[in-house]
């Protein structure tokens, strides 16, 4: 895809995103993070990974985990644009018998890899799969995108030593660096300081980027890496990117998006 191809779907994503959340009615959906990681998502999933609906399980392909799993509508929202399942199974969205919960389930057969949303738990999976790749000489690489509230965890640090450790060039691992968690920013929280430097002095090889420009975001995913280093791209990103009422809102962490606001959303995004 060209980089304007690739707006045009993490558009189409964020109205996917929107769709859902809409017809989730009285439930809330966690609507803010999942539109700070539409243009990642859309990045890796249109132009980056090596992903088909029509071979769901080839063993090549590469593998996606979303650890922030409560941004589940995003990865969903991508999901539907590459035809692993229908736009229409969007507004089953936290409804019974649906397989679209509110944290991601796995079901490779639909595209969705790992069951995740435990907050801390999925660089350490990717470290697993990309492990695994590497003692079995397969091709394949791992994208991890994490929240940057969610570098709290102290699992979270324990895999930022781990992988340079063992290593492991095969993953790519992506903060999403929104400054703001569910109950407020992160530096009155947990201060985290210069991720960079200290991700640098792990061993990691890190680029801070516009998590919101897709050229920024081509040209460090799809760079050779040949060094023996993990990738780590710290995105600086807006929560709620995209409407003007739910960027660096946090009512929008996770809220219930009624008509008005829904209405509101699809026409700031047609004037795009």
């Amino acid at each position: 895809m060209s980089s304007s191809e690739i707006k045009s779907l993490a558009k189409k994503i964020r109205k996917n995103i929107l769709f859902s959340a809409f017809s989730a009615g009285a439930k809330s959906a966690h609507i803010g993070g999942a539109l700070s990681i539409a243009d990642i998502v859309a990045t890796l999933y249109g132009d980056v990974m090596n992903v088909d609906s029509k071979k769901p399980l080839n063993p090549e392909r590469d593998r996606f985990i979303l650890s922030k799993g409560h941004a589940c509508l995003a990865l969903y929202s991508a999901l539907v644009e590459l035809n692993f399942f229908s736009r229409e199974e969007l507004k089953n969205f936290e409804k019974s018998g649906s397989f679209l919960l509110g944290h991601p389930v796995m079901n490779k057969e639909k595209g969705i890899e790992f069951s995740t949303g435990s907050l801390g738990m999925g660089l350490a999976l990717g470290m697993g799969v990309a492990f695994s790749g590497k003692k079995r000489k397969q091709k394949y690489n791992t994208y991890v995108v994490l929240g940057d509230g969610e570098c709290n965890e102290g699992s979270v640090w324990e895999s930022f030593l781990s992988a340079p450790h063992l290593k492991l060039n095969n993953l790519t691992a992506i903060i999403d660096k929104n400054n703001l968690q569910q109950t407020g920013s992160n530096k009155d929280i947990l201060n985290l300081g210069n991720l960079t430097s200290k991700l640098n002095s792990f061993g990691w090889q890190t680029y801070e980027v516009d998590g919101h420009n897709v050229d920024e975001l081509l040209k460090v995913f799809k760079q050779k890496n040949e060094s023996d280093k993990p990738i780590m791209v710290i995105a600086n990103t807006i929560k709620g990117k995209g409407l003007s009422f739910t960027e660096n809102n946090n009512q929008w962490h996770h809220s219930i998006l009624a008509k008005k606001n829904y209405d509101l959303a699809l026409a700031e995004l047609d004037k795009e």
